[in-house]
């Protein structure tokens, strides 16, 4: 994997907590579908409450009906690739939200890449 520098592009991905894909997470899907496509890396946030286009507020308070609870997935590549990645997210998310931002690396380093380096992001 080659260092990732610059300006980028940020696709976040934002689903249910229980959407799936063949039976398996949607979000786990799209995690493995942005490795097999060579991305620079990808990280799943569960949200704590939120609601979409449905109005149907999702918590995780106890007392609350619904926990179906909002998952991002952030994906951050090079434009060329991320917007590669896109027909992909086509056929998955049928409900949810896929939001493309700018964005500038300042520091991306993987496990023994250098002197210091912090891992996360492998």
């Amino acid at each position: 994997m080659s260092r990732l520098g610059g300006p980028a592009l940020r696709l976040t991905v934002l689903v249910g907590e229980s959407d799936t894909w063949h039976h398996r997470p949607l979000y786990s899907e799209i995690v493995h579908r942005a490795r097999a496509a060579g991305l620079a890396g990808a990280s799943v946030f569960r949200g704590i409450e939120g609601f979409g286009a449905s109005s149907l507020v999702h918590t995780a308070r106890l007392l609350s009906l619904s926990e179906d609870l909002p998952v991002a997935v952030v994906i951050v590549d090079e434009e060329e690739r991320v917007r590669g990645f896109l027909p992909q997210l086509e056929e998955l998310v049928a409900e949810g939200l896929v939001l493309l931002d700018r964005c500038e690396v300042v520091h991306y380093r993987g496990r023994g890449t250098g002197r210091g380096a912090v891992g996360g992001a492998e």
